[in-house]
């Protein structure tokens, strides 16, 4: 019994070491494709940065392909992970408002190599028509996430949203990758809650259409984001008068 406890432990104490490994291998390419990019980094960089060898790269991975999906993955998991916390224990619209200030602000203490990285992986993605779908799943769990943290916003302020949560969390998702490229281009002009300022100002105008809706003759017309019968978006062209 004793032997089988000793080996166990010498068994999680292997896998711990491996996990280390394989973590600091991820945080070193991802220190390295932000400053040089993923087709400026070499295998030989990441090790050397990591402090390893070869053999413990390719011990972890079969190659730099496999280290990016593994590091889209992680990113994706980590965010997944922060957006949701963001709005676990809220409370009121407040009370997320705060929670989400401080975490932009956390954010942009790294926000210039986090875009670096960001972009580099997008360019990766878009460059490999394999790859291109694994990026659009990323992007759709974090819309979702979005989605989900909205919901539980506009049940905080007792009001329906407007449009479906799925269309507005893709302008709210879309909105901040824009206000985060103008941060890092235009520090002097984009302050730092900027993101924070144009999410908390959107909400509050669209509890307040939810709020007042538009007049019968508007409310006819198809919600934003949602496709027509003829699976179109609607035009907001308005239909000329007759001579």
């Amino acid at each position: 019994m004793h032997q089988e406890a000793v080996t166990i432990t010498r068994r999680l104490t292997r896998q711990q070491s491996r996990e280390l490994t394989r973590e600091q291998l991820l945080q070193s390419a991802a220190e390295l494709f932000a400053e040089h990019g993923v087709g400026g980094t070499s295998v030989e960089q990441i090790v050397e940065r990591a402090g390893y060898t070869r053999g413990a790269f390719y011990g972890n991975f079969e190659g730099k392909h496999e280290l990016v999906l593994a590091l889209l993955e992680q990113r994706t998991q980590r965010e997944l992970e922060e957006v949701q916390e963001l709005s676990r224990d809220a409370g009121s619209f407040d009370n997320l408002m705060e929670h989400m200030r401080s975490w932009y602000r956390r954010r942009d203490e790294t926000l210039r190599s986090w875009l670096a990285l960001r972009t580099e992986l997008w360019l990766y993605g878009l460059r490999d028509p394999e790859l291109l779908p694994v990026l659009a799943d990323r992007e759709r769990r974090s819309r979702a996430s979005l989605a989900q943290a909205l919901e539980q916003g506009f049940a905080a302020r007792s009001v329906a949203p407007p449009a479906p949560v799925e269309f507005l969390a893709l302008v709210l998702h879309s909105l901040g990758d824009g206000l985060s490229i103008q941060r890092v281009l235009s520090p002097e002009d984009s302050g730092i809650d900027a993101v924070a300022d144009a999410v908390e100002l959107l909400m509050r105008s669209w509890s307040a259409l939810a709020r007042n809706p538009a007049p019968a003759g508007e409310a006819s017309r198809p919600s934003p984001g949602r496709p027509t019968t003829e699976g179109r978006t609607p035009s907001t062209e308005k239909p000329e008068k007759n001579p």
